[in-house]
């Protein structure tokens, strides 16, 4: 396998580190973003006592000023951007007729505008080099819907959505672009939930437990490498046979 250049947006986060170090672990150069420097260098640290090196640079992915002059200090330290994971994501959970415009606003330009201000400045360079790997991490509510959820559920359709209109625009330049959309795996997040509401999310998942943030990691590094050039604008859902939906 060639080494490339991956950006992996919210690489600090629970699913996002679980890519990190699967595709460092692989051979490519990985980069993360943050917005919080102190926490990022703890992470840093925790990464490299792992034997695992991260180009971590400053920048808001739901500002496009910010985001593209993160794509271009990751250029500066590591070479041009081959491999982008649009990772990162909020929640801001209410019922919509609570829901606060702030709200609304704070998830889509994270979780969905993001990937505008991200891809947009990685795109041309992957069009003149005749390769790229973009990947979505979706979600499973962005299939399902979910009670409380509908700005996030909304950005998480729209990714997809995202998926399939890049993967046509750019398939014959060697790019591809797909999503992979998790249920309920066992990060911070999801454990920080109280033990009786997880209990009743397992007791709906066919497979009887949480996923591994490893587990979306694989799938995620899978749509990187050459032998998946065939595979396009397709998603994979990854959530314990929670959702069935083709």
């Amino acid at each position: 396998m060639s080494q490339r250049t991956a950006l992996v947006t919210g690489g600090t986060g629970g699913i996002g580190t679980a890519i990190v170090r699967y595709l460092s672990r692989q051979g490519h150069r990985v980069a993360t973003n943050y917005r919080d420097a102190a926490r990022a260098e703890e992470w840093r640290k925790r990464m490299a006592a792992e034997g695992i090196e991260v180009c971590l640079v400053p920048g808001d992915v739901a500002d496009p000023a910010s985001a593209e002059a993160m794509v271009r200090a990751v250029e500066a330290k590591c070479g041009p951007v081959e491999i982008l994971v649009n990772n990162a994501g909020i929640t801001r959970d209410t019922t919509f007729h609570k829901m606060t415009y702030q709200q609304w606003t704070d998830v889509v330009n994270t979780n969905l505008n993001a990937c505008f201000n991200v891809t947009r400045p990685v795109i041309e360079g992957m069009r003149a080099r005749k390769w790229g790997r973009i990947v979505q991490i979706s979600s499973i509510n962005g299939q399902k819907g979910q009670y409380g959820q509908a700005n996030y559920a909304a950005a998480k359709a729209g990714m997809h959505g995202f998926t399939i209109s890049l993967a046509q625009e750019n398939a014959r330049f060697g790019i591809t672009v797909n999503t992979v959309s998790p249920g309920y795996v066992a990060t911070d997040m999801v454990m920080a939930v109280p033990e009786e509401v997880r209990e009743k999310i397992v007791a709906q998942i066919p497979v009887g437990r949480l996923g591994k943030p490893e587990e979306i990691a694989h799938a995620v590094a899978f749509f990187t490498t050459d032998e998946a050039s065939w595979i396009t604008g397709a998603n994979l859902a990854i959530n314990g046979g929670h959702y069935m939906g083709w």
